[in-house]
C-alpha cells in the first residue's frame, strides 16, 4: 500500500493504539478512506493481531470501529469528488494527461460497473483510497454507493480483522509477516485490475479498428 507510513513507524501506530484505543482504528481508517494514504489497514490489523495475542482489545469492537471509520470516511471522499474533484480534473487536468472526454469515459464505466468498484475497490491498494472520491467525481448515485461502500466496508473490516486475529495465534510477535502478507494479497489484487483493464482496452481497440476497416471496406464496394 502507497501510505504515509514512513511517517508512522510501527511503534508509534502501537502507541497511539496503547493511547486513544479502539477510535485509533476508526481514525486511521476514516481518513484513509477519505484519500489521504494513512495506514489504516495497517492499524486494523495491528490491533486485530493485538487481540489475538493478549486478548486486551475485543475483536467485535475492532471489525466495529473498521467498518465504521471505513464507511464514514469512504462518504466524506465521495463528497470531495462529488463537489470539487471533476472540477479539479477540468482545470488541472492536462498537468496530469487528463482530458475532459476522460472524465466522460470514466462516467460512462461508472454508470455501468461503478456498484462492483466501490465494493471490490476495498480489497484493492490504491482503489481503497480513491474509488469514493472517483465515485462520486463521476455522479455515482449517492444511494447506489451507500449500498455498495456500506457492503465493501463490513466486509472488509470483518476479513482484515479476522486476519490480523488468527495470524495472532499463529505468528505471535512476528506482526511484520502479517503486513507483508497483506501488501502482496493488496497489490496482487491492484495487478489483477491492471491486467483485466488492460485486456479489455486492447480488445476494444481491436473492435473498433474492426468496424473502421468494415465501414470503410462497404463504402468502397458501394462506391464502385
Amino acid at each position: 500500500m502507497i501510505s504515509l507510513f514512513s511517517f508512522f513507524s510501527l511503534q508509534t501506530l502501537q502507541h497511539a493504539l496503547h493511547v486513544i484505543g479502539y477510535p485509533a482504528v476508526t481514525l486511521f481508517v476514516l481518513i484513509e478512506s477519505a484519500g489521504i494514504p494513512l495506514p489504516g489497514e495497517v492499524m486494523v490489523l495491528l490491533a486485530s493481531f493485538s487481540a489475538g495475542t493478549d486478548g486486551q482489545l475485543q475483536l467485535p469492537i475492532i471489525i466495529a470501529c473498521a467498518a465504521a471509520g471505513a464507511i464514514i470516511g469512504d462518504n466524506i471522499g465521495y463528497y470531495i469528488g462529488r463537489t470539487g474533484g471533476r472540477k479539479f480534473i477540468e482545470r488541472f487536468g492536462r498537468y496530469l494527461l487528463l482530458k475532459p472526454q476522460h472524465l466522460d469515459k470514466a462516467e460512462l464505466f461508472f454508470k455501468r460497473h461503478g456498484a462492483k468498484t466501490v465494493f471490490f475497490g476495498r480489497f484493492i491498494s490504491l482503489l481503497r483510497i480513491w474509488a469514493a472520491i472517483l465515485a462520486g467525481m463521476n455522479h455515482m448515485p449517492w444511494r447506489t454507493f451507500l449500498i455498495y461502500n456500506a457492503l465493501g466496508g463490513i466486509v472488509w473490516a470483518c476479513y482484515v480483522s479476522l486476519l490480523g486475529y488468527l495470524a495472532g495465534h499463529v505468528f505471535h510477535e512476528h506482526f511484520d509477516q502479517v503486513e507483508r502478507l497483506v501488501k502482496i494479497i493488496g497489490w496482487g489484487g491492484l495487478a489483477i485490475v491492471i491486467v483485466i483493464a488492460a485486456s479489455a482496452f486492447i480488445l476494444y481497440r481491436r473492435r473498433r479498428a474492426h468496424r473502421e476497416d468494415a465501414t470503410i471496406k462497404k463504402e468502397k464496394e458501394e462506391a464502385t
